[in-house]
């Protein structure tokens, strides 16, 4: 079967895809490298020179930004692409500037406070497993720690807008995001599943930024009916 590439998003590792790793894996090569670099073309390339010759991709947040990136410098290595949770366009100059206090912050020690009271309540909707993912978010940043929390800052920062990209595939495309994602709206996967001349929309509910693991029985079916179609 095809390899799959899982990518996580800012400041995540691979237990952002354990459902989907643990569901995948008795089946085929599933890896979910660690994207070294700070910029998306730099992760992008370090991906490209550790993975199987062509492989199926999925990405979140900036995962997904990756995964756009991969996609534009190597397509004919991308058998089909998933994007989750993510944004095709370039970053917003008001973000970008928010993005600065909080590198000095990490800088200067305070990586699980920016966590905790600036990043943190944006990424889950409402719900039973809130509590224990927000803790796994934690301990997965402090894992990475600042220099990671930088790099990835930096690499969002000036990540190129991949709306081309898209308008450009052919191959077959899943588009997945959770209702109530706060970070990247439904509309911004509404306008990536309208690029892309072969994707599917698929809304999760009661799931905010991260429905791998938030809603995994319903996000690991999608991405099983993707890989088979």
């Amino acid at each position: 079967m095809t390899p799959l590439v899982l990518l996580p998003g800012m400041m995540c590792d691979a237990r952002l895809f354990a459902p989907q790793v643990a569901a995948f894996e008795g089946t085929r090569n599933v890896t979910v490298p660690v994207m070294r670099g700070d910029t998306v073309t730099a992760m992008a390339q370090d991906v490209l020179d550790n993975s199987p010759k062509r492989f199926a991709l999925a990405g979140l947040s900036m995962g997904g930004i990756v995964a756009m990136e991969m996609l534009r410098l190597a397509p004919d290595r991308v058998d089909r692409i998933a994007l989750l949770d993510t944004n095709p366009k370039a970053e917003h100059e008001a973000v970008q500037a928010m993005r600065e206090p909080q590198i000095a912050k990490v800088q200067d020690g305070h990586l699980s406070s920016v966590m905790r009271d600036e990043m943190k309540p944006n990424y889950l909707t409402d719900g039973p497993r809130r509590a224990a993912i927000l803790d796994l978010c934690m301990d997965m940043a402090a894992t990475l720690g600042a220099d990671a929390f930088v790099a990835h800052s930096r690499a969002l920062q000036t990540r190129p807008d991949q709306q081309d990209t898209l308008r450009n595939a052919t191959l077959p495309a899943l588009i997945l995001c959770g209702r109530d994602d706060a970070l990247c709206p439904v509309h911004r996967h509404e306008l990536m599943a309208s690029l892309m001349p072969h994707a599917t929309l698929h809304i999760v509910e009661n799931a905010g930024h991260l429905p791998t693991l938030e809603q995994p029985e319903e996000t690991t079916a999608t991405l099983a009916r993707w890989l088979e179609a």
